[in-house]
């Protein structure tokens, strides 16, 4: 789980490989899951919630610049 107080130290690129990387994840987990080989499916709900953080604080950065 990424804490928004380690996110908000990134600058904007480190932000959105974070999210890259958060969405690789995220679909290997579903792809995981369509073979039933994922045994906690929580990861699922716990990477969609990151991204979604690591989004958001992009946007208030991204809001803030304009």
């Amino acid at each position: 789980m990424t804490k928004a107080a380690e996110l908000r130290q990134k600058d904007e690129a480190g932000l959105k490989d974070e999210i890259k990387s958060l969405q690789k994840a995220h679909f290997g987990l579903r792809m995981q899951k369509a073979t039933q080989q994922l045994g906690n499916t929580n990861m699922l709900r716990t990477t969609r919630r990151d991204i979604a953080r690591a989004k958001t604080i992009l946007a208030e950065k991204q809001a803030a610049k304009a």
